[in-house]
């Protein structure tokens, strides 16, 4: 089944309503960001917490992150972003150049794109050959897995935009002197792509969709209910595993819904 097709991308949230939510989410985050830190409740160190961003070009990547760190104390969360492997980085197994900044226990990392770049630009653009990418999707299920295996909260996103929402982002960008540094001949070049790309993503989707590490697509064309949704998604994975490990927990606040 085709995920992308699948997601209601007319979905909106009022003002409001989304400012609403996205605040009582916030402050869940907080509180449980805490927990897993050991600095409230139980006061004992957590496992670690791991968020990764994938998604079209314009889709809203770096204000759900934006939104998503806002509460959090800078000191305890890193936010990477990984773009084309430098020289030295293709002298090692693709794997390699994310181990640095995994979080350790306590610890948590937010990453603007991943491993997942072996699957979707390397494969599309042919920066990886077809042994290479196809092999990678075990690899990556198989880094995934010995992750959790070692406690790691592992949420995963993939922001999904329609081409029209996409193509207005991108002129809104080319036409603002502020954000325009933004918008790359690479990305216009991308998005004439997008039907290879959307193969690859559905592929991506597929085989690298486990129980350790299930994909989250995130309704992107309205960017309240995008950003709402995975701080609320990120909430409740660390609430699904801290309570598996025994950790009593407040229940989570019920969110202010659009009739």
């Amino acid at each position: 089944m085709k995920r992308l097709s699948q997601v209601d991308l007319s979905q909106k949230l009022s003002k409001k309503k989304g400012t609403e939510r996205l605040e009582a989410a916030l402050d869940r985050l907080l509180r449980l960001r805490l927990i897993l830190g050991g600095q409230v409740g139980e006061q004992r160190i957590g496992p670690p917490l791991c968020v990764v961003f994938e998604g079209w070009d314009a889709s809203g990547k770096g204000g759900a992150i934006k939104r998503l760190v806002r509460p959090l104390d800078p000191r305890h969360v890193r936010v990477a972003q990984f773009a084309a492997p430098t020289y030295d980085e293709k002298r090692h197994h693709f794997l390699w150049r994310f181990w640095p900044v995994l979080p350790g226990w306590g610890g948590m990392a937010v990453l603007d794109r991943s491993w997942y770049g072996r699957v979707l630009v390397e494969r599309v653009e042919g920066f990886a050959t077809k042994e290479q990418w196809s092999r990678a999707y075990g690899e990556i299920v198989e880094f995934e897995r010995t992750l959790a295996a070692e406690g790691m909260i592992m949420v995963k996103f993939w922001m999904h935009v329609s081409e029209k929402e996409q193509l207005k982002r991108f002129r809104d960008r080319a036409n603002d002197p502020l954000r325009a540094w933004k918008l790359t001949d690479e990305d216009w070049r991308n998005r004439e792509k997008r039907k290879e790309y959307e193969i690859a993503v559905e592929e991506m989707l597929s085989r690298t969709d486990h129980p350790q590490g299930p994909w989250h697509v995130v309704a992107g064309d309205d960017k309240r209910l995008a950003r709402v949704t995975v701080v609320e998604t990120v909430c409740a994975a660390i609430e699904a595993e801290l309570t598996a490990r025994g950790h009593k927990l407040d229940p989570p606040s019920t969110p202010v819904r659009d009739d």
